[in-house]
Protein backbone atom coordinates (compact mmCIF):
# COMPACT_ATOMS: atom_id res chain seq x y z
CA UNK A 1 0.00 0.00 0.00
CA UNK A 2 2.02 2.77 -1.29
CA UNK A 3 -0.14 5.74 0.20
CA UNK A 4 0.93 4.12 3.60
CA UNK A 5 4.38 3.52 3.02
CA UNK A 6 5.94 6.26 5.09
CA UNK A 7 4.43 4.68 7.90
CA UNK A 8 7.49 1.23 7.99
CA UNK A 9 9.95 4.03 8.57
CA UNK A 10 10.46 2.46 11.99
CA UNK A 11 10.14 -1.32 12.85
CA UNK A 12 7.52 -0.31 16.30
CA UNK A 13 5.08 1.47 13.78
CA UNK A 14 4.13 -2.84 13.16
CA UNK A 15 3.95 -3.66 16.20
CA UNK A 16 1.05 -0.42 17.05
CA UNK A 17 -0.64 -1.69 13.82
CA UNK A 18 -1.25 -5.31 14.84
CA UNK A 19 -2.43 -3.94 18.43
CA UNK A 20 -4.71 -2.24 16.53
CA UNK A 21 -5.66 -5.12 14.02
CA UNK A 22 -6.46 -6.70 17.22
CA UNK A 23 -8.13 -4.18 18.94
CA UNK A 24 -10.57 -4.19 15.70
CA UNK A 25 -11.08 -7.56 15.77
CA UNK A 26 -12.14 -7.42 19.65
CA UNK A 27 -14.46 -5.15 18.99
CA UNK A 28 -16.18 -7.32 16.69
CA UNK A 29 -16.51 -10.26 18.37
CA UNK A 30 -18.09 -8.88 21.11
CA UNK A 31 -19.82 -7.00 19.18
CA UNK A 32 -21.26 -10.44 17.82
CA UNK A 33 -21.37 -11.87 21.45
CA UNK A 34 -23.15 -9.25 22.83
CA UNK A 35 -25.51 -9.09 20.31
CA UNK A 36 -24.61 -5.11 19.18
CA UNK A 37 -23.46 -5.99 16.07
CA UNK A 38 -25.08 -4.01 13.42
CA UNK A 39 -24.71 -6.42 10.18
CA UNK A 40 -26.96 -6.17 8.69
CA UNK A 41 -29.96 -4.10 9.15
CA UNK A 42 -31.47 -7.24 8.11
CA UNK A 43 -35.33 -8.18 7.24
CA UNK A 44 -37.15 -9.28 10.16
CA UNK A 45 -38.36 -12.63 8.07
CA UNK A 46 -34.08 -13.44 7.84
CA UNK A 47 -33.30 -13.10 11.41
CA UNK A 48 -36.51 -15.94 11.54
CA UNK A 49 -35.17 -17.90 8.77
CA UNK A 50 -31.83 -18.48 10.32
CA UNK A 51 -33.33 -19.49 13.81
CA UNK A 52 -35.39 -22.04 11.32
CA UNK A 53 -32.20 -23.07 9.33
CA UNK A 54 -30.52 -24.15 13.24
CA UNK A 55 -33.31 -26.04 13.79
CA UNK A 56 -33.17 -30.38 12.37
CA UNK A 57 -37.36 -30.26 13.06
CA UNK A 58 -37.32 -27.21 10.21
CA UNK A 59 -39.45 -28.56 6.99
CA UNK A 60 -39.87 -26.72 3.77
CA UNK A 61 -43.52 -25.82 4.57
CA UNK A 62 -42.25 -24.21 7.33
CA UNK A 63 -39.71 -21.86 5.91
CA UNK A 64 -42.24 -21.33 2.95
CA UNK A 65 -44.93 -20.22 5.21
CA UNK A 66 -42.10 -17.73 7.29
CA UNK A 67 -41.60 -16.03 3.44
CA UNK A 68 -45.06 -16.22 2.17
CA UNK A 69 -45.60 -13.17 5.09
CA UNK A 70 -42.85 -11.09 3.01
CA UNK A 71 -44.25 -10.43 -0.78
CA UNK A 72 -40.90 -8.97 -1.94
CA UNK A 73 -39.14 -11.70 -0.29
CA UNK A 74 -41.42 -14.15 -1.68
CA UNK A 75 -41.14 -13.09 -5.37
CA UNK A 76 -37.78 -12.76 -5.26
CA UNK A 77 -37.22 -16.66 -4.06
CA UNK A 78 -39.86 -17.16 -6.79
CA UNK A 79 -37.77 -15.85 -9.44
CA UNK A 80 -34.57 -16.78 -8.16
CA UNK A 81 -35.49 -20.39 -8.86
CA UNK A 82 -36.60 -19.83 -12.32
CA UNK A 83 -33.27 -18.80 -12.98
CA UNK A 84 -30.87 -20.78 -15.56
CA UNK A 85 -28.56 -21.33 -12.56
CA UNK A 86 -30.78 -22.97 -10.52
CA UNK A 87 -33.47 -24.05 -12.51
CA UNK A 88 -31.68 -26.86 -14.38
CA UNK A 89 -34.17 -28.46 -15.39
CA UNK A 90 -36.08 -25.48 -17.11
CA UNK A 91 -39.24 -26.12 -15.20
CA UNK A 92 -40.99 -22.89 -14.52
CA UNK A 93 -42.40 -22.92 -10.69
CA UNK A 94 -45.14 -20.15 -9.85
CA UNK A 95 -45.49 -20.85 -6.08
CA UNK A 96 -42.87 -20.17 -2.86
CA UNK A 97 -43.41 -24.02 -1.92
CA UNK A 98 -42.12 -24.85 -5.03
CA UNK A 99 -39.47 -22.92 -4.61
CA UNK A 100 -38.28 -23.24 -1.47
CA UNK A 101 -38.29 -26.78 -2.26
CA UNK A 102 -36.27 -26.46 -5.45
CA UNK A 103 -33.53 -24.75 -4.00
CA UNK A 104 -33.38 -26.11 -0.56
CA UNK A 105 -33.85 -24.64 3.10
CA UNK A 106 -30.16 -23.73 3.62
CA UNK A 107 -29.62 -22.35 0.25
CA UNK A 108 -32.83 -19.90 0.36
CA UNK A 109 -30.95 -18.76 3.50
CA UNK A 110 -28.40 -17.91 1.95
CA UNK A 111 -29.77 -16.39 -1.30
CA UNK A 112 -32.13 -14.06 1.12
CA UNK A 113 -28.71 -12.91 3.37
CA UNK A 114 -26.30 -12.12 -0.29
CA UNK A 115 -29.53 -10.00 -1.17
CA UNK A 116 -29.19 -8.33 1.76
CA UNK A 117 -25.67 -7.70 2.13
CA UNK A 118 -25.66 -6.52 -1.48
CA UNK A 119 -28.56 -3.66 -0.81
CA UNK A 120 -26.25 -3.17 2.69
CA UNK A 121 -22.59 -2.49 0.77
CA UNK A 122 -24.36 0.16 -2.00
CA UNK A 123 -27.22 1.98 0.29
CA UNK A 124 -25.75 2.41 4.37
CA UNK A 125 -24.54 5.70 5.32
CA UNK A 126 -20.86 6.12 6.35
CA UNK A 127 -18.45 8.63 5.46
CA UNK A 128 -17.69 8.98 1.66
CA UNK A 129 -14.33 6.97 2.07
CA UNK A 130 -15.83 4.25 3.93
CA UNK A 131 -19.22 3.92 1.13
CA UNK A 132 -16.36 3.98 -1.81
CA UNK A 133 -14.51 0.79 0.34
CA UNK A 134 -17.97 -0.83 0.77
CA UNK A 135 -19.14 -0.14 -2.83
CA UNK A 136 -15.73 -1.39 -4.28
CA UNK A 137 -16.33 -4.72 -2.23
CA UNK A 138 -19.39 -5.05 -3.91
CA UNK A 139 -17.38 -5.02 -7.37
CA UNK A 140 -14.90 -7.21 -6.14
CA UNK A 141 -17.19 -9.99 -4.45
CA UNK A 142 -19.40 -10.24 -7.18
CA UNK A 143 -16.32 -10.58 -9.69
CA UNK A 144 -14.84 -13.37 -7.25
CA UNK A 145 -18.29 -14.80 -7.03
CA UNK A 146 -18.79 -14.75 -10.87
CA UNK A 147 -14.99 -16.48 -11.49
CA UNK A 148 -15.72 -19.14 -8.68
CA UNK A 149 -18.77 -19.66 -10.35
CA UNK A 150 -17.46 -20.62 -13.67
CA UNK A 151 -14.35 -22.54 -12.45
CA UNK A 152 -16.99 -24.54 -10.83
CA UNK A 153 -19.07 -25.07 -13.71
CA UNK A 154 -15.72 -25.94 -15.76
CA UNK A 155 -14.78 -28.62 -12.91
CA UNK A 156 -18.14 -30.26 -11.93
CA UNK A 157 -18.80 -30.70 -15.72
CA UNK A 158 -15.27 -32.03 -16.62
CA UNK A 159 -15.50 -35.07 -19.04
CA UNK A 160 -13.13 -37.41 -17.03
CA UNK A 161 -12.44 -35.60 -13.83
CA UNK A 162 -16.08 -34.27 -12.80
CA UNK A 163 -16.21 -32.71 -9.35
CA UNK A 164 -18.82 -32.47 -6.56
CA UNK A 165 -18.64 -28.37 -7.06
CA UNK A 166 -22.06 -26.65 -7.13
CA UNK A 167 -21.07 -23.38 -8.81
CA UNK A 168 -24.30 -21.95 -6.89
CA UNK A 169 -22.75 -22.51 -3.35
CA UNK A 170 -19.32 -21.36 -5.25
CA UNK A 171 -20.94 -18.02 -6.33
CA UNK A 172 -22.85 -17.98 -3.26
CA UNK A 173 -19.31 -18.28 -0.99
CA UNK A 174 -17.71 -15.55 -2.96
CA UNK A 175 -20.36 -13.41 -2.43
CA UNK A 176 -19.65 -13.42 1.49
CA UNK A 177 -15.92 -13.49 1.24
CA UNK A 178 -15.43 -9.99 2.57
CA UNK A 179 -18.82 -10.12 4.83
CA UNK A 180 -16.75 -8.65 8.04
CA UNK A 181 -15.82 -5.81 6.37
CA UNK A 182 -19.16 -3.95 6.68
CA UNK A 183 -18.73 -4.97 10.78
CA UNK A 184 -14.75 -3.41 10.45
CA UNK A 185 -16.13 -0.23 9.05
CA UNK A 186 -18.63 -0.38 11.53
CA UNK A 187 -16.66 -0.22 14.36
CA UNK A 188 -14.59 2.08 13.09
CA UNK A 189 -17.20 4.53 12.59
CA UNK A 190 -17.81 4.19 16.66
CA UNK A 191 -14.25 3.96 17.25
CA UNK A 192 -14.10 7.42 16.08
CA UNK A 193 -17.22 8.75 17.51
CA UNK A 194 -16.04 7.70 21.22
CA UNK A 195 -13.35 10.15 20.71
CA UNK A 196 -10.36 8.42 19.26
CA UNK A 197 -8.38 9.00 16.18
CA UNK A 198 -7.28 6.76 13.41
CA UNK A 199 -6.01 7.71 9.81
CA UNK A 200 -8.50 6.09 7.04
CA UNK A 201 -5.54 5.03 5.24
CA UNK A 202 -4.13 3.51 8.29
CA UNK A 203 -7.79 2.00 9.07
CA UNK A 204 -7.60 0.82 5.38
CA UNK A 205 -4.96 -1.60 6.33
CA UNK A 206 -6.18 -3.15 9.30
CA UNK A 207 -9.20 -3.83 7.49
CA UNK A 208 -7.33 -5.49 4.79
CA UNK A 209 -5.96 -7.65 7.52
CA UNK A 210 -8.79 -7.89 9.90
CA UNK A 211 -11.24 -8.93 7.26
CA UNK A 212 -10.77 -12.75 7.23
CA UNK A 213 -11.30 -13.06 11.29
CA UNK A 214 -14.13 -10.66 10.94
CA UNK A 215 -16.04 -12.51 8.33
CA UNK A 216 -15.15 -15.56 10.40
CA UNK A 217 -16.75 -15.15 13.49
CA UNK A 218 -20.21 -13.35 11.68
CA UNK A 219 -20.67 -16.33 9.25
CA UNK A 220 -20.06 -18.78 11.93
CA UNK A 221 -22.44 -16.83 14.02
CA UNK A 222 -24.96 -17.00 11.38
CA UNK A 223 -24.67 -20.73 11.15
CA UNK A 224 -22.77 -21.08 7.80
CA UNK A 225 -20.97 -24.30 7.24
CA UNK A 226 -17.23 -25.18 7.24
CA UNK A 227 -17.33 -24.20 2.82
CA UNK A 228 -18.12 -20.60 3.55
CA UNK A 229 -15.64 -20.09 6.53
CA UNK A 230 -12.86 -22.02 4.11
CA UNK A 231 -13.32 -19.41 1.79
CA UNK A 232 -13.70 -16.21 4.00
CA UNK A 233 -11.09 -16.94 5.90
CA UNK A 234 -8.31 -18.95 2.90
CA UNK A 235 -7.87 -21.42 5.56
CA UNK A 236 -8.38 -25.38 5.23
CA UNK A 237 -10.61 -25.85 8.38
CA UNK A 238 -11.28 -29.63 8.15
CA UNK A 239 -9.24 -32.20 7.01
CA UNK A 240 -10.23 -33.90 3.43
CA UNK A 241 -11.54 -37.12 2.93
CA UNK A 242 -9.10 -37.91 -0.23
CA UNK A 243 -5.69 -36.03 -1.65
CA UNK A 244 -7.76 -35.56 -4.64
CA UNK A 245 -11.00 -33.71 -3.41
CA UNK A 246 -11.57 -29.95 -4.68
CA UNK A 247 -12.97 -27.98 -2.23
CA UNK A 248 -14.82 -24.29 -2.53
CA UNK A 249 -11.63 -23.02 -1.34
CA UNK A 250 -9.32 -24.17 -3.96
CA UNK A 251 -11.89 -22.93 -6.18
CA UNK A 252 -11.47 -19.34 -4.78
CA UNK A 253 -7.65 -19.15 -4.74
CA UNK A 254 -7.91 -20.32 -8.51
CA UNK A 255 -10.51 -17.59 -8.82
CA UNK A 256 -8.13 -15.16 -7.42
CA UNK A 257 -5.60 -16.33 -9.14
CA UNK A 258 -7.06 -16.16 -12.40
CA UNK A 259 -8.47 -12.39 -11.83
CA UNK A 260 -4.50 -11.49 -10.70
CA UNK A 261 -3.65 -13.04 -14.40
CA UNK A 262 -6.60 -11.16 -16.19
CA UNK A 263 -5.75 -7.57 -14.52
CA UNK A 264 -1.69 -8.19 -14.89
CA UNK A 265 -1.44 -7.53 -11.23
CA UNK A 266 2.80 -7.98 -10.36
CA UNK A 267 1.73 -9.75 -7.16
CA UNK A 268 0.90 -12.73 -9.41
CA UNK A 269 4.81 -13.71 -9.01
CA UNK A 270 4.07 -14.35 -5.32
CA UNK A 271 0.72 -16.02 -5.19
CA UNK A 272 0.67 -20.11 -5.78
CA UNK A 273 -2.38 -22.57 -6.39
CA UNK A 274 -2.10 -25.96 -6.19
CA UNK A 275 -3.78 -27.86 -9.64
CA UNK A 276 -4.72 -30.90 -10.18
CA UNK A 277 -5.42 -32.31 -14.28
CA UNK A 278 -8.87 -30.85 -14.45
CA UNK A 279 -8.13 -27.74 -12.72
CA UNK A 280 -5.20 -27.18 -15.30
CA UNK A 281 -7.39 -27.42 -17.54
CA UNK A 282 -9.96 -25.49 -17.08
CA UNK A 283 -7.92 -22.66 -15.92
CA UNK A 284 -6.12 -22.68 -19.26
CA UNK A 285 -8.83 -22.59 -20.52
CA UNK A 286 -10.07 -19.71 -18.69
CA UNK A 287 -7.08 -17.97 -18.75
CA UNK A 288 -6.58 -18.03 -22.81
CA UNK A 289 -9.56 -16.40 -22.97
CA UNK A 290 -10.09 -12.70 -24.64
CA UNK A 291 -10.45 -10.10 -21.67
CA UNK A 292 -13.66 -8.88 -23.50
CA UNK A 293 -15.04 -12.63 -23.39
CA UNK A 294 -14.26 -13.18 -20.08
CA UNK A 295 -15.36 -10.64 -18.46
CA UNK A 296 -19.03 -11.18 -20.65
CA UNK A 297 -19.12 -14.59 -19.36
CA UNK A 298 -18.72 -13.35 -15.47
CA UNK A 299 -21.45 -10.69 -16.51
CA UNK A 300 -23.53 -13.90 -18.22
CA UNK A 301 -22.91 -15.70 -14.68
CA UNK A 302 -24.23 -12.87 -12.30
CA UNK A 303 -27.28 -12.65 -14.86
CA UNK A 304 -28.08 -16.59 -15.29
CA UNK A 305 -27.87 -16.59 -11.21
CA UNK A 306 -30.46 -13.36 -10.86
CA UNK A 307 -28.68 -12.10 -8.27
Amino acid sequence: MTHVSFFWLRPENDMIIKGLESEFCSLVKSAVQKDRLILPPIPSVLNKLQQLCNDDETTVRSVADLLIDDPGITAYIVKISNTMMFNRRNVVCHDIYTAVSRLGIFRVRDIITAKAIEELKLRYHFSQECNQLLKQSAIRSRQLAATMALISHGLATHEELPKKIEPEKALLAGLFADIGLFSLIHEYQAYLDSGNYLDIDIAKYVFQHSCQEASKVILKHWGFDDDYLEVATNQLLRSRSSNDDTGYLDVARMAHHLLMFKSNDDAIDEHHVELDLAGAEVMYELTNLPSQEFNQRLKTVISNSGL
